[in-house]
């Protein structure tokens, strides 16, 4: 098969496992910087060129898209939708999981637990939205934001209104959520490809860091995961349409809680963790679709 992999950086450990796991299994694999292509948008012969390269023949590509580019990524993603290319991961999936209070209302009407959010516009709502959370502490969120950058533990309610007015002075759409202190400082990131659960890892804050990203300073070790959240981990991913997604939960007193799903979860932390070949596996999964001709469903709709 002739697969491309959408990444801004050749150089990056997930696209390079999966370029090289592609390469393993015989596969004609190319990096394509999707930042720079364009499109001719052009009735029944949609096209993609990379410079003066028409780009075509693909068989599948795998989305790895930054969540500065989420807008122009996804035309590109459902630019090859439209030419028939399979996607592992469908532009209308990428874009849902990327707005975040979207995302936490289809995970919520579908049941998925959640820790308790409130999301307002007007200043006059401050304390109600404080309140309806639990009060402090409190965690407030960036909606546009990625990988630990823009939430905040405010832990007293002063700090958590003073937060909140300088987020919207910003003009900016934030989430108030509870804290969740039982999980102590801690999250599970479980590795979903084709409704299965391949791999989990227990990420922990560093000292004083409520944020267990790796990014920040967080470590990972393995962990097992009950049922329950192996259940709540591939419902997540399913009900935003992803085949392969990283959905990260918390522990708390009544259960299993989400607190996101990433449409472009990074690789390296949890293969070095549990020394699986994730990328593999995602590779094995695109063959298996391909070989069945199930395609892309919306076909770039949407």
């Amino acid at each position: 098969m002739k697969i491309a992999i959408l990444s801004r950086n050749k150089k990056l450990y997930s696209t390079t496992a999966l370029y090289e796991a592609g390469l393993k299994r015989g596969h004609d694999m190319h990096v394509i910087d999707y930042v720079r292509c364009h499109m001719e948008i052009t009735s029944m012969r949609p096209a993609i060129f990379l410079g003066s390269t028409k780009l075509e023949g693909f068989d599948a590509v795998i989305p790895r898209i930054g969540a500065t580019y989420t807008f122009f990524g996804c035309a590109v993603v459902r630019q090859f939708e439209m030419m028939n290319v399979y996607s592992v991961n469908e532009s209308v999936a990428i874009s849902r999981s990327r707005d975040k209070l979207r995302s936490l209302q289809l995970l919520a009407r579908k049941g998925i637990g959640l820790p308790v959010t409130g999301f307002a516009h007007d200043p006059r709502t401050t304390d109600a939205l404080i309140d309806q959370v639990g009060g402090a502490p409190l965690v407030i969120k960036l909606l546009e934001g990625t990988q630990g950058v823009g939430v905040v533990l405010a832990e007293t309610r002063k700090a958590a209104e003073s937060v909140i007015e300088a987020f919207r002075g910003l003009n900016a759409n934030i989430l108030a959520q509870e804290y969740i202190k039982e999980a102590g400082g801690a999250d599970i990131r479980c590795l979903v490809v084709g409704g299965k659960v391949v791999a989990a890892m227990k990420r922990q804050g560093k000292e004083g860091e409520f944020r267990s990203n790796l990014h920040r300073g967080g470590t990972a070790s393995i962990v097992k995961i009950t049922p329950e959240e192996r259940s709540t981990a591939v419902r997540a991913a399913s009900i935003l349409g992803l085949n392969v997604a990283g959905v990260d939960l918390l522990r708390s007193n009544h259960g299993a809680v989400v607190m996101e799903v990433n449409s472009s979860p990074g690789l390296e932390g949890i293969e070095t963790t549990t020394g699986k070949d994730i990328a593999g596996m995602i590779i094995d999964f695109i063959e298996k679709e391909v070989k069945e001709k199930k395609g892309t469903r919306t076909k770039g709709k949407g």
